[in-house]
């Protein structure tokens, strides 16, 4: 199976421990981090992704907002940059450890955090990256006998 994301998410991941806007919210969060662990790929998208679903059902959920939109554009412009690649709508991303260590590295340094401006997660974001992605839900991705990928 394939995760869909929107380009923001790709950052929001990196330190995802659990918290979230509502239980269901944070129940698929947690599904999506596990499947993204056991080595699914991500499948960029434009708006609502898989992350956004418990949100849809809200009179007017954020997700729809220009403000998501705009931290969609500012999370690409960073991570283009880092991986040197296309991060737009239709691409697939593998997210092995390589590129996983390099967004992680990159978030710590403040290098792909243009899109964190003015959210309201911002400051838990920077105490997990701070504390070495201890707690973060998102692991190496491994394969089927549980081996590091």
């Amino acid at each position: 199976m394939t995760v869909r994301l929107r380009a923001h998410h790709l950052l929001c991941l990196l330190t995802y421990v659990g918290k979230g806007y509502s239980p269901a919210f944070t129940a698929n969060y947690d599904g999506i981090a596990e499947r993204l662990s056991r080595g699914e790929d991500i499948l960029l998208v434009s708006g609502p992704d898989d992350i956004c679903a418990p949100l849809l059902g809200e009179p007017e959920p954020h997700c729809l907002r220009d403000g998501a939109a705009g931290r969609d554009r500012q999370a690409t412009e960073d991570v283009e940059a880092l991986l040197a690649r296309p991060i737009r709508d239709g691409i697939r991303v593998d997210l092995d450890a390589a590129i996983l260590t390099r967004l992680r590295q990159a978030f710590s340094t403040g290098h792909v955090r243009k899109a964190c401006g003015g959210c309201e997660w911002s400051g838990l974001c920077g105490a997990v990256a701070s504390g070495g992605y201890r707690d973060a839900r998102l692991r190496r991705p491994v394969d089927a006998q549980n081996r590091p990928i």
